[in-house]
């Protein structure tokens, strides 16, 4: 190795990389180029063994310095600062676009994946999969469209009037599979539901009676309370609490006792159902067990430990109705809140059981049928119990039936679209959002504010839900500050040049300085149709979502008589029309292009053969001229009016193997001249040549043996 090559090697790389770092950039270029020659000359006087080791060497301390802390925090921040702490086209492309949701579909639908099974349907999975079967379209940057993956749980955040309801129509109609669609207004049902029938059945569920439409089917809250696990997952619904005691929460709202309360409340609650259930009653009989609990104790309690599996349900009914009067009217007092929905009329028949003429469901039909349902609901009749006993009800069964297919997933998902969620459909999302993604269960629930949702669930069950969700997307409107600073600080920070001069207007100074990339005031005044997208694998991307009746399915069906509608089925019809003309214009051209495709087959398949029979001569006289072994030398090449003898050679000679090899002898016909006698050791009593008769000297033909 050339020592010195190797040093003033080693010396101009490093002058290269100190002015690269003092910025000095015309410098680093020169000590770059000039490495070259050193670099050459030990190319060519160094052994390749000694290279080889020396660029593994290299390569891995390379390896381990980039993969250093400081390195990664020094590229991160070089980055934030290129990208203005936003996402680049080249981050949305590679974790946002249709193409990065088509790559998932493997895992979020899987018999999509496995249908593909030739080349050309992966090749369609792809490119030309509808990217609304495994994602949910946030909004556009540019000409690039930003998608979540359907498995994510998506947060939209905005105030009243900003466009989400209009954003979340588009979802529903996105909706690969069965739907489920809450409400506290009828126009997503008259928008989307004709759009929907096209994909399945449409179910209303209307406990208020909104616009007068009428309910299609009904649900009885007693429904699968036989089960003592159904009745207390049924009475938190209805209750609004968790399935268990959450203290931070009670401490939360000032009163340390609260999460005791709660599940002393659920627990009677799920006995009183569980009990109506198991005698076949009505939840008008639990509202009269509520009413008057001493008179109706020993009805409760033979049912109880008459019907009930679990004999822990006796007990703490009867320890809830001969407590002191103070506690058994608190708790009564937080069930009331639960059956108040009992007093509205549309309610009561929504929930009409099925004994008296209600219309049940099946939720794996329901799965199977890629139907929708519509939930309406208010806070003036007090169905959000009502509502949410339903929501829990299908989400639930839909996760237990997800257990049993392949995957443990449901295929084509269950979309959940959830408008004003912490109003009329308080369902527990905090443990939603960490399990039901896996199970082929989409969530997008709206809310009005962050505080909203800190409001409904609390501080610690708002975080988890912020931290278990996948996408969050925040629409203008907002005013609170707290809420601004959480989602400014969400947004990070950016380094912003600074330029200070005299008061002649001279440059005096140039710095940077930290500022939010994002600040309060410019998410307080987002435009319309503006939102922020957090994603949680990339930086935030500000975009333009998509309003629903802007969508040209929709303005199709609702504005038939539009101009651009008629100008669009115009050139629908017009492109149909050519296209029919142009096959039939082609249809001779396409004959001929058939018969000569045949054409050309067999002469491709004629000269396939000749060209492998000419290689396969080539590679015979090749291996005849090198072993000496070859067809000529094993058959021998019969003359017409020619006899072949054959001998055997030495077993050594030009055999690889040992074995005898065979060589022509030629023989002239009878009409030939004088022959020269052969000689008698070329043949022995073994049979191995030919015979000749001694006196006429003549070899013995076939047919006179």
């Amino acid at each position: 190795m050339n020592l010195a090559a190797l040093g003033f090697l080693a010396a101009l790389v490093g002058a290269a990389v100190v002015a690269w770092r003092r910025r000095a950039w015309a410098i680093a270029v020169g000590c770059a180029v000039a490495a070259l020659l050193p670099a050459l000359t030990l190319w060519r006087t160094t052994h390749p063994l000694i290279l080889t080791g020396a660029a593994l060497v290299l390569a891995g301390v390379g390896w381990q310095r980039w993969g250093r802390s400081m390195a990664t925090v020094t590229r991160w921040g070089a980055r934030v600062r290129r990208k203005a702490g936003v996402a680049s086209g080249i981050d949305i492309a590679r974790c946002a676009s249709p193409s990065a949701m088509r790559r998932r579909t493997r895992q979020v639908r899987p018999t999509l994946s496995a249908a593909a099974t030739s080349r050309t349907g992966r090749v369609w999975r792809r490119v030309a999969l509808p990217v609304a079967e495994v994602g949910v379209k946030l909004c556009r940057c540019g000409a690039q469209q930003v998608w979540a993956t359907i498995e994510w749980v998506v947060i939209v955040v905005g105030g009243p009037r900003v466009g989400k309801t209009q954003w979340l129509a588009g979802r529903v109609l996105d909706a690969p599979g069965a739907a489920l669609v809450t409400s506290t207004r009828t126009d997503l049902l008259m928008q989307t539901g004709p759009l929907r029938a096209q994909v399945g059945p449409v179910l209303v569920f209307n406990p208020v009676g909104l616009g007068g439409i009428r309910s299609t089917i009904t649900f009885d809250p007693l429904t699968g309370c036989c089960d003592p696990v159904t009745a207390n997952e049924r009475a938190a619904d209805m209750l609004g609490t968790d399935t268990d005691t959450d203290t931070e929460a009670g401490a939360e709202a000032g009163s340390g006792d609260r999460g005791w309360w709660e599940a002393q409340t659920r627990r009677n609650l799920a006995a009183l159902l569980h009990a109506a259930a198991l005698g076949g009653l009505t939840m008008l009989e639990v509202q009269d067990w509520v009413a008057n609990l001493d008179r109706s104790q020993a009805e409760i309690t033979n049912l109880l430990r008459n019907h009930s599996p679990e004999p822990g349900f006796v007990a703490a009914i009867t320890a809830f109705i001969e407590t002191n009067t103070r506690t058994r009217t608190s708790i009564t007092q937080s069930i009331v809140p639960a059956l108040e929905w009992l007093t509205h009329g549309p309610a009561r028949a929504a929930a009409r059981p099925i004994s008296q003429g209600g219309r049940p469901f099946d939720v794996e039909r329901l799965l199977e049928a890629r139907a929708t349902v519509y939930m309406l609901g208010g806070e003036e009749a007090q169905v959000a119990p009502l509502v949410a006993a339903l929501t829990g009800h299908i989400a639930r069964q839909a996760r237990r039936i997800a257990v049993r297919r392949p995957g443990g997933r449901l295929d084509p998902p269950l979309s959940l679209r959830l408008d004003e969620a912490a109003l009329i459909c308080p369902v527990p999302l905090h443990r939603w959002t960490a399990d039901m993604g896996g199970r082929g269960v989409s969530i997008v629930a709206c809310f009005q504010s962050y505080a909203q949702i800190v409001e409904r669930y609390g501080r610690h069950r708002a975080a988890v839900i912020m931290n278990n969700s996948g996408a969050r997307l925040l629409f203008g409107g907002t005013a609170d500050r707290d809420d601004l600073a959480y989602w400014s600080s969400l947004a990070g920070e950016r380094d912003e040049p600074t330029v200070t001069t005299d008061m002649h207007g001279r440059l005096a100074s140039r710095t940077t300085r930290r500022v939010p990339v994002l600040t309060p005031a410019q998410l307080a005044t987002l435009p319309a149709r503006r939102v922020v997208v957090f994603r949680a694998d990339m930086a935030p991307v500000l975009g333009t979502v998509e309003q629903a009746y802007r969508r040209r399915d929709v303005r199709a069906y609702h504005q038939p008589g539009a101009l651009t509608v008629r100008a669009r089925r115009w050139a629908r019809s017009g492109c149909h029309a050519a296209a029919r003309w142009a096959v039939a214009v082609a249809r001779p051209t396409a004959r001929w292009a058939r018969a000569g495709h045949r054409a050309c087959s067999r002469w491709v398949r004629v000269a396939y053969r000749a060209c492998t029979g000419r290689v396969a001569g080539l590679l015979g006289a090749l291996r005849l001229r090198v072993t000496g072994v070859g067809p000529d030398t094993r058959t021998p090449r019969v003359v017409p009016g020619q006899v072949v003898a054959t001998r055997p050679t030495h077993p050594m000679a030009g055999s690889t193997r040992g074995e005898p090899i065979t060589q022509p002898i030629p023989v002239a016909p009878d009409d030939a001249g004088p022959r020269p006698r052969p000689d008698h050791h070329d043949h022995g009593p073994d049979g191995d040549g030919q015979a000749y008769d001694e006196r006429d000297e003549r070899p013995e033909r076939p047919d006179q043996r």
